[in-house]
């Protein structure tokens, strides 16, 4: 990484970044403000995206007369000492607008005859005249070029204002206001003074609410992203089955890193850190530390999604027997799970209650395992009712997935867990079962086998259309699949 030195530190980390001035002749100064071309784009198209950001940011409007709004996209956040982690908006704020910008933000100004004129407050190009392009922390020399604000207005499809001027407007603010919290430390700062800190933090937290119901149904936009999701995630599954190793160990790092390559090439990033359990590891609901080695004879669980580049993620596992082929006890235990997804995925459908499909699947899994004695000799209803079956199934069979790869989680329990389902939602259905390798309640021969199945399921108006449906799922399909990869 390149050292900067800069004459003219405008905030704490770039001193951070600099250690110390350096000076800057006025020789170099009237030197860096010339012969630089003029790259502004006047002949933008609006983004994909461009109408229904316009129409959800109708719906915020309409549910919110009257008060001014404000959802920011975030700040880089430190990795340690001088470096970031890859800046990642805030979903609500891409939602909203579909740019991607750090530091910016949404604002939703209510005018007199009702509504909200929206405003989207970004960092706009650095000034080549002062410096600031090469001098500043932000400045493009550095961290690439930005859009002009007309050019983000045109992409966008609304209006654009620099975003350094917003604090103090905010200051200013003298009606209702609700604002995004967790996002921007110096948006809440400016706030604070505007109203009383106990009925805006409750104020607040149901506009965060409304915010995440609103993403319950997917739009023909989205669904194409997820769509898209799915299948690069398929690729990146196929990319790790060629390189599996089957008659010497290979690394669960170097699934990982498999994984993550096809993510980048196809995507923007991973959805969420990949999960690479092999062997006992896998009976670790959420292994990402990946420093085990997947041996032949093992079962690979592989949990991982990829994000689009508009930021919505596929979540996706699939259980593989290394070599190439289960043994017996291994495709016992994985039938079992295929069951129960088989009858999770049947219950989802419109006017079924979000909580069938779970229901569905850990009965079916109760069942083989009353059927295997593991539930000393309680009917499936008994131990159904009692949840013995937990033990081994452990999580949630699912949930809806979008931008976040857990969508919606602060959406109300009335219309997410607790309500129904309609057209357009997409949600996992994720069984597993995971026999702990220090379990004695089990025969020694199901100890260390971790099972889970999962697939990306969209809500249609006929029943539901499984969208990673290109992986296979039953055991002499994904021994076959494995076989055709490696030649």
């Amino acid at each position: 990484m390149t050292e900067r030195t800069s004459g003219a530190p405008d905030d704490e980390r770039t001193k951070r970044k600099n250690g110390l001035y350096r000076g800057v002749s006025e020789e170099l100064a009237a030197h860096m403000r010339q012969g630089w071309a003029d790259t502004e784009r006047l002949d933008l198209e609006p983004l994909p995206q461009a109408a229904h950001t316009a129409r959800r940011r109708a719906a915020l409007s309409a549910r919110f007369p009257g008060e001014l709004l404000v959802v920011p996209a975030g700040n880089p956040k430190v990795r340690v000492n001088d470096v970031d982690y890859p800046f990642r908006p805030s979903s609500d704020y891409v939602y909203l607008t579909g740019d991607q910008s750090e530091d910016a933000v949404l604002v939703l100004e209510p005018v007199a005859d009702g509504g909200h004129q929206a405003f989207a407050y970004v960092r706009p190009r650095s000034d080549r005249d002062n410096g600031e392009f090469w001098l500043d922390y932000h400045g493009e020399l550095w961290t690439g070029r930005r859009n002009s604000l007309t050019e983000n207005e045109r992409l966008l499809g609304l209006s654009c204002r620099d975003v350094r001027t917003l604090a103090e407007q905010l200051g200013a603010a003298d009606g209702p206001v609700r604002v995004l919290r967790g996002y921007d430390a110096g948006i809440e700062a400016a706030l604070r003074g505007v109203a009383d800190v106990e009925l805006a933090a409750e104020r607040d937290a149901e506009f965060r609410t409304f915010l995440s119901e609103m993403r319950l149904v997917k739009d023909e936009f989205e669904i194409g992203e997820l769509r898209h999701a799915c299948t690069a995630t398929a690729h990146g599954f196929e990319d790790v089955v060629r390189m599996l190793a089957t008659d010497s160990p290979t690394l669960e790092r170097a699934v990982e890193g498999t994984f993550f390559l096809r993510a980048r090439i196809e995507g923007n990033d991973l959805g969420y850190l990949t999960i690479a359990a092999a062997g006992p590891h896998a009976t670790t609901l959420h292994w990402v530390r990946n420093d085990g080695e997947a041996r032949p004879g093992d079962l690979l669980l592989l949990d991982a999604g990829v994000e689009t580049r508009t930021l919505y993620t596929a979540d996706v596992t699939r259980t593989l027997p290394v070599s190439g082929r289960f043994s017996a006890i291994q495709r016992r235990v994985y039938e079992a799970v295929l069951a129960a997804q088989e009858a999770g995925i049947a219950a989802v459908k419109p006017g079924a209650a979000y909580r069938d499909f779970h229901h569905a699947a850990q009965w079916t899994m109760a069942e083989h395992l009353v059927a295997w004695g593991l539930l000393g000799g309680r009917s499936v209803q008994e131990a159904f009712e009692l949840g013995l079956h937990r033990r081994w199934t452990l999580a949630g069979t699912g949930h809806m997935i979008g931008m976040d790869v857990h969508d919606c989680a602060v959406a109300p329990n009335a219309s997410y867990v607790d309500g129904t389902l309609e057209p357009g939602m997409v949600l996992t259905v994720e069984p597993g079962l995971y026999f702990q390798s220090d379990d004695l309640s089990v025969p020694e021969e199901y100890r260390g086998i971790g099972v889970r199945i999962e697939d990306d399921i969209l809500v249609t108006e006929a029943g539901n259309e499984n969208l990673s449906a290109a992986l296979p799922r039953t055991p002499d399909e994904v021994e076959a699949w494995m076989a055709a990869l490696r030649g």
